[in-house]
């Protein structure tokens, strides 16, 4: 029985607004990756706004779009982000997005059932950005075990 998921959370600088020609082809192929992440092994949840997607939603800023879901463990979400069709829309990225200077992805830990919320996520990319990666905030680079992980490891 898992205890906790992963969290993760990306922001993306967009280069026009969603509703230019520029990111016609970004738009276009949302659904079709929001689908492909939920028929992932692995997948628990991500947020959306009322049209199915979380575009809407800028927290970050009018030019920012955020991506924050759940999943069972690092492997899933690693194999989702780097082993799947997704690997074609991060091949295109910079068509569509301007570097962000500082992180724009973290991911840490919660207990299952646990929904994060964009402010919530948005305190956690931010510890990551001051203080490096931690059991709080990490990345792929440099992942941490599960809480309950540590638990069981630490008590043998």
């Amino acid at each position: 029985m898992t205890i906790y998921h992963l969290a993760q959370l990306n922001i993306a600088l967009m280069k026009a607004p969603l509703e230019s020609p520029g990111m016609a082809d970004f738009v276009a192929n949302l659904e079709r990756i929001n689908a492909l992440a939920e028929a992932s092994p692995g997948y628990v949840w991500r947020l959306q706004d009322e049209e199915g997607d979380a575009t809407a939603i800028r927290p970050f800023g009018e030019d920012v779009l955020v991506n924050l879901s759940l999943w069972s463990d690092v492997q899933a979400l690693s194999d989702y982000v780097y082993r799947s069709d997704h690997t074609d829309m991060l091949k295109r990225r910079r068509e569509w997005f301007d570097k962000v200077e500082e992180a724009h992805m973290v991911l840490w830990w919660v207990p299952a059932g646990h929904l994060p919320s964009v402010e919530e996520a948005a305190e956690r990319l931010a510890l990551y950005r001051r203080s490096g990666a931690s059991a709080q905030a990490f990345s792929f680079r440099q992942p941490f075990p599960a809480p309950d992980v540590l638990t069981l490891e630490s008590s043998c």
